[in-house]
């Protein structure tokens, strides 16, 4: 009796597994399931959660050396390179600021960050007056080193100084698997100079002053 029992128990757990399998829309061979009545395909909710999950992990695929990652709040995130960069139409600028290793004076070369940012289409709120306004920009470099600007400091609508990502120092490229520096020729110390470039991530100041997050 205790045999009969158990086999009468695996066949009750065998058909609930084929119910689950069917309202997932999907049969037991793994094909995708079809309506039994329509013979359209049911709908995947699960498809969908696949292809999302595909997304995020594409986002947060690992860098190849040299490579910065342009996202946050933007329509078209999108990686570069130095060799991207350098088919862009460059700009120059002369600098003077104070490091770790005292005075630096050096001329580099590279695209505008507006340039680079503006290509990834950020979503400023243009309901409200000046939107761009609240954005702002985390630069991130080697060693998870972090430095952060308001879009006002690089729109040329906004600011006089251009900040740059530079692909050359006083006429000498730098390393493909270096990546670009960041280079801000308004300050007057070295801090906001982000070496081995890997992150440029754009968003708004709202969700935290106004407490969501």
């Amino acid at each position: 009796m205790e045999r009969h029992g158990s086999l009468r128990r695996a066949g009750l757990a065998l058909a609930a597994g084929a119910l689950v399998l069917a309202g997932c829309g999907t049969s037991a061979d793994g094909k995708d399931g079809k309506d039994a009545k329509t013979g359209a395909a049911a709908s995947a909710p699960a498809s969908a959660t696949a292809s999302a999950g595909a997304s995020a992990q594409a986002s947060a695929a690992p860098l190849k050396p040299g490579e910065v990652r342009v996202g946050g709040e933007v329509g078209k995130p999108y990686t570069l390179t130095l060799a991207d960069l350098r088919k862009l139409p460059q700009s120059s600028a002369p600098v003077k600021f104070t490091s770790a290793k005292g005075d630096q004076e050096h001329t580099y070369a590279g695209v505008p960050l507006y340039e680079v940012l503006k290509t990834a289409e950020p979503r400023f709120d243009q309901s409200k007056k000046n939107g761009q306004l609240r954005g702002v920009v985390a630069a991130t470099g080697g060693g998870d080193y972090r430095a952060v600007f308001a879009w006002a400091e690089l729109d040329p609508g906004f600011a006089k100084s251009q900040i740059l990502l530079a692909v050359s120092e006083d006429g000498v490229p730098f390393d493909d698997a270096a990546g670009p520096r960041l280079v801000v020729p308004q300050d007057t110390k070295g801090g906001r100079y982000v070496s081995e470039l890997n992150q440029l991530w754009v968003g708004v100041v709202d969700p935290v002053v106004d407490g969501v997050k």
